[in-house]
């Protein structure tokens, strides 16, 4: 379901950055918990466009290859590299069936990534190929619908988003479907909302420890656009949330 999806977007999902919470909440947030990357090697996992992989290269990633489930994703990534050539190598790849690497990486990054693995099988095969694809002691960052999210946010959508159950359940949680109020064609995905129980059993049971759930906040330049009334409501009630550990 999510290849079709994103074949279906293309470079269209980077229009997704400009939208108030991504721009002021996902992206300061992942970065901040992502931290210096000065000379690391980075593998960024379901890399969509390239954004991530983008950002890292430019704050001194070593180097940085993006591995994506969509064709057309990977085919929109090539295409900004070849516009703006930073070095970043990107390649098609199912998580779930990932290649043997040839290297090992001290980064890996899943921003919207374990959440489209389909049952608990999936995710933890997707979590045994991300582990060994790190250096001992590396870190895996995680960015997805916060696990118990009660859909409560009255006024998500002047963040530049809508959030609702599908009513469907499978194994490892709800479905949702996220729609970007994109300008002029809105843009919708369906995807999960794995448990918080599902994560850290498909983590710990591929090695990874120490993780911690991290919150999403709004950086300052959010503040100072919007002001901190116009962001209180996404405080109290936040959709999304970050996980970081290490293999």
């Amino acid at each position: 379901m999510s290849v079709q999806q994103y074949d279906a977007i293309g470079e269209a999902f980077e229009g997704f950055k400009s939208l108030p919470l991504i721009r002021y909440g996902e992206v300061p947030s992942f970065l901040g918990m992502v931290g210096d990357v000065t000379g690391k090697e980075v593998l960024d996992l379901a890399c969509g466009t390239g954004f991530y992989s983008r950002e890292l290269k430019r704050r001194g990633a070593a180097d940085v290859l993006g591995i994506d489930i969509s064709v057309e994703m990977i085919a929109a990534a090539r295409e900004i590299e070849r516009r703006d050539p930073l070095g970043v190598h990107y390649e098609v790849g199912d998580v779930a069936e990932l290649r043997p690497l040839d290297r090992r990486f001290d980064i890996a990054l899943g921003v919207q990534c374990l959440n489209y693995a389909e049952d608990i099988a999936t995710m933890k095969r997707m979590c045994r190929n991300i582990h060994e694809s790190l250096v001992p002691g590396g870190e895996f960052f995680v960015f997805a619908q916060k696990p118990d999210y009660e859909f409560d946010c009255l006024s998500l959508e002047k963040y530049g988003f809508r959030c609702e159950p599908t009513g469907e359940e499978i194994e490892t949680g709800p479905r949702v479907r996220v729609t970007a109020l994109l300008d002029p064609q809105p843009i919708s995905i369906v995807g999960g909302a794995p448990r918080r129980e599902v994560y850290e059993e498909c983590l710990r049971s591929t090695g990874f420890s120490e993780l911690t759930w991290v919150p999403l906040t709004v950086s300052e330049a959010g503040i100072r656009e919007f002001g901190a009334d116009f962001w209180a409501d996404l405080l109290d009630h936040p959709p999304l949330e970050m996980l970081r550990c290490r293999a």
